[in-house]
């Protein structure tokens, strides 16, 4: 068998329709994930589980959209993510699956702006990061694809891929008491929180650190 997606000989095994995504402080939140090396049956499935955990997910947010989703949010440590191929829109129900993703290089000023996570509920925050950014990946049947993204795109990929190295948005800006937010379920807005009282300390953010 030859290529990098070569095809294994492993029995199908039928995805978890009931994979939940994890939150913080699980530790496999903050592993650094493998190399996926050949798309297994396993895999795939993963990635079916993926989309379908996201879409479950905004079901059950009205104000939110699912724009993205890394592997290890499954508790599956695999360098993996999907994004939406509309983040605008909510009717858009596709996704678009990179295997081993990575950054080339960013460029641009840097701009903040809120990042939230399924991983994080609630909480939002203005991360730092560089306006542009280029990526390659594979996709998932076995192409190598180059991205330049630059705006919301390029956070998405950016904050995806550092899922992939055990990084949450918070770490950006765990020291910055004026960063973060939470959401407000009742009438979707977004408004500043206790940094000293909600955020600090808080044990379900960061573990035991």
């Amino acid at each position: 068998m030859q290529g990098f997606f070569a095809q294994t000989v492993k029995i199908a095994l039928c995805y978890n329709k009931n994979m939940k995504i994890i939150t913080t402080p699980n530790p496999k939140l903050r592993a650094k994930s493998q190399k996926v090396h050949q798309m297994t049956p396993e895999i795939k499935n993963l990635i079916v589980s993926m989309r379908k955990a996201s879409l479950d997910w905004e079901k059950k947010h009205p104000h939110e959209l699912s724009a993205a989703m890394a592997a290890p949010q499954l508790g599956e440590n695999y360098r993996i993510i999907i994004v939406r191929d509309d983040l605008e829109d909510k009717n858009n129900n596709t996704f678009t699956a990179l295997i081993n993703p990575e950054v080339i290089r960013t460029e641009g000023k840097i701009v903040k702006d809120f990042e939230g996570c399924l991983s994080v509920p609630s909480i939002y925050g203005k991360v730092s990061r560089p306006r542009k950014v280029k990526i390659k990946a594979w996709t998932e049947d076995g192409h190598e694809v180059r991205i330049k993204a630059d705006d919301y795109l390029a956070r998405v990929l950016m904050h995806e891929i550092d899922h992939l190295d055990g990084i949450l948005f918070i770490d950006h800006i765990k020291d910055d008491s004026k960063a973060f937010y939470y959401l407000d379920n009742k009438d979707g807005e977004l408004h500043p929180l206790d940094y000293d009282t909600k955020i600090k300390d808080n044990p379900k953010l960061w573990g035991d650190d």
